[in-house]
């Protein structure tokens, strides 16, 4: 039986046989028989990693240290509120970090704990503690941008909407009769994916160079 640990674009942690891009973290959910509490993180710090690192051989869900989340590409996790690692992913990280500085006008790279502390007030709800989700007209959405349409979420690319699923994004792109969506990537994950920041993107909905089709 599959692991509680594949997180929806929703900030759902799942049990779910699909693979993904990438994992991460928020800290250790779980018990000594590997399944997760009712805590959904224990830091503000919410990682997305590479799943290969210098080839070590990692335990998802080590006792007492932290749980291992999968995501099916970035554009999941930066809907869930993640942000890149700073250790396995330093020049996403860094990328990241200066889209943040051009998106909000600032003047230098702001550090991890600052861009957590703001992800964290965007990403959940503090007194129903789930995720909070915004308005905005699609067409102004960035490309990596994540919207919880009738069909569920589905990513937006060119103004237009790829439904998701852990079998991929689906081939036919379509445009809602609506204008206003309701958007599940925080605010400043918008303004770093507006600033350009280039997310990895599972290849249902990207050619062979990264570009979407």
């Amino acid at each position: 039986m599959p692991l509680q640990n594949r997180v929806l674009p929703s900030q759902e942690i799942v049990a779910s046989p699909g693979r993904g891009l990438l994992m991460g973290n928020r800290g250790s959910l779980h018990d000594t028989d590997r399944r997760l509490g009712t805590a959904r993180w224990r830091s503000k710090a919410w990682l997305c990693c590479l799943l290969d690192y210098k080839g070590v051989s990692r335990d998802p869900m080590p006792p007492g240290r932290w749980t291992a989340l999968f995501f099916f590409d970035e554009a999941v996790a930066l809907a869930a509120g993640h942000r890149p690692c700073a250790y396995c992913r330093r020049t996403d990280f860094v990328r990241y970090g200066e889209a943040w500085a051009r998106g909000h006008d600032l003047a230098e790279r702001p550090r991890a704990a600052a861009m957590d502390a703001v992800l964290h007030r965007q990403r959940v709800e503090p007194h129903s503690r789930r995720q909070r989700t915004t308005r905005a007209v699609l067409g102004e959405l960035p490309d990596g941008a994540t919207i919880a349409d009738d069909g569920g979420p589905a990513l937006v690319l060119a103004g237009r909407v790829h439904h998701w699923s852990w079998d991929g994004y689906a081939a036919g792109a379509t445009r809602p009769s609506y204008d206003e969506v309701t958007v599940l990537t925080p605010p400043a994950n918008l303004v770093v994916l507006k600033a350009g920041y280039v997310p990895l993107l599972h290849e249902s909905a990207v050619g062979n160079k990264g570009e979407p089709n």
